[in-house]
């Protein structure tokens, strides 16, 4: 079945000239992840305010941000105590640097904080302003440590086609979608990709789930035997894939796979940027799905958004290794400006005692279930192929037919369709091609749930008589 593309609802009225503020953004701003073209006839969708699980438009309407951002705004887009975490530090001391030794005492709180509450052994943590200089930042720790221990040629890093790890040089190359690499001439050598654990989609007839995660495991270990071992240095993955769909692992997947990983001694990186601080019912996802890695991203929820923060967790066997090495040629050549910054680093801090003070992770446990259940419950759409998902995460991916699991044409229209229809009524959801995702702030209640899956059963009613 083909979608007409050109007659997809543009979410905002088009631009007007002048002196508007949907004509400065036009002729002023370089949106990311935006079809330029597109952008200059429709204009921006500008939000001016947010309460709650709510943003407001410059329309004054109030929309379920049913993304949380992008999936991050975790306790909602009015908390007090990060506001108030924020100017007290401002007030105090509103910058200061991490180099040459330096610190601060939100930075070392933080750290310290956060090394309590990690669910396997880690000895330090790196801070860092976003998710990708984060895996970034893993990229150069797999290559430094490689080079101190000897092993100078142990450099690959495996990711996984549809991972998503950032947009930097390096972890844009790990990321494993088309349009993070045309145009970029990416990725870069010495970064390869692996298959996709999607068991709806990629499964061989008859196979079942186990056996489908076996043979990526098999599929791995020909990899890493293919380019030989001494040559691979690291795996890195997303507990639940994110921006490639929101992909949850087979059962046993990660199971087999650091088996692989264990056997050819190649350091693993849990990419927790969108599953840590609750998202999949418990703080870290490394918990949900038993994971044992030398190093650890988070960003995102780490400060609910309020600022941007980010950090790596490394694990002592890397940390003396990267130790040693800064002795002998006399610096840690790595770092941000903005590395553990104190603002930054007060409110994530903030955002942890929230977590602890508010029993979050108990709440996202008493609602995940009504929220799969009525995510389930999509499925009786004639166009739905499979829903999936796990904790306060999912999405729906849309098919021109459900039994033979045959995409719409052109790629990614229905996506873009749906997700006009939900903003239409009142949702707002992200469209990854023909998928439909869902990460809704942690502090959504059951009442706020069912209501915004009232609204995108609306949205997809009226979707579905329209073709």
């Amino acid at each position: 079945m083909t979608i007409d593309a050109t007659n997809v609802k543009p979410t905002v009225a088009p631009t007007v000239p002048g002196n508007s503020d949907a004509s400065r953004d036009v002729a002023s701003y370089l949106h990311p992840y935006t079809n330029l073209v597109t952008h200059e006839k429709t204009g921006p969708h500008i939000i001016t305010g947010g309460h709650g699980i709510y943003v407001t438009d410059d329309y004054g309407r109030d929309l379920i941000e049913g993304m949380a951002g992008l999936w991050c705004t975790s306790l909602g887009f009015d908390e007090k105590r990060l506001v108030d975490a924020a100017t007290k530090q401002l007030n105090t001391l509103p910058y200061y640097h991490t180099f040459a030794s330096k610190s601060t005492n939100p930075a070392i709180d933080l750290a310290e904080k956060l090394l309590e509450i990690v669910p396997v052994p880690m000895s330090k943590v790196f801070f860092a302003n976003s998710g990708s200089e984060a895996t970034d930042s893993a990229v150069k720790m797999v290559w430094y440590y490689h080079n101190a221990i000897g092993q100078p040629e142990k450099k690959k890093i495996i990711s996984r086609k549809k991972g998503y790890h950032g947009v930097t040089v390096a972890s844009a190359s790990m990321t494993g979608l088309p349009g993070n690499h045309k145009l970029f001439d990416l990725p870069i050598d010495r970064i390869l990709h692996t298959e996709t654990p999607h068991y709806w989609r990629e499964a061989q007839p008859g196979e079942e789930e186990e056996d489908f995660a076996t043979r990526l495991a098999e599929q791995l270990e020909d990899l890493i035997q293919a380019e030989g071992p001494e040559t691979v240095g690291a795996f890195i993955a997303e507990p639940i894939m994110g921006a490639g769909g929101v992909l949850v692992p087979p059962r046993t997947y990660f199971e087999k796979i650091q088996e692989v990983l264990k056997r050819y001694d190649v350091l693993f990186i849990a990419d927790e940027v969108i599953c840590g601080f609750g998202r999949t019912g418990r703080m870290f996802a490394t918990e949900t799905f038993r994971l044992k890695p030398d190093m650890i991203t988070i960003a995102k929820q780490l400060s609910s958004a309020y600022q941007p923060i980010s950090a790596l967790f490394i694990n002592d066997k890397i940390y003396q290794a990267v130790k040693k090495g800064s002795d002998e040629i006399g610096v840690f050549g790595h770092g941000f400006t903005y590395s553990g910054h104190p603002v930054a680093a007060a409110v994530a801090l903030e955002t942890i005692k929230v977590y602890e003070d508010d029993g979050i992770i108990d709440h996202v446990r008493d609602v995940m279930s009504p929220f799969q259940k009525r995510l389930k419950a999509l499925n009786k759409f004639e166009h739905i192929g499979e829903t999936r998902g796990r904790g306060l995460i999912g999405a729906f991916e849309l098919v021109a037919d459900k039994c033979a699991k045959t995409p719409f044409e052109p790629y990614g229209a229905a996506g873009k369709a749906v997700a006009a229809i939900c903003l239409e009524h009142g949702v707002i959801l992200r469209a990854l091609g023909d998928t439909v995702a869902f990460c809704p702030p942690l502090i959504i209640t059951e009442e706020q749930i069912h209501d915004m899956f009232d609204k995108v059963e609306a949205a997809l009613t009226e979707w579905h008589s329209s073709l």
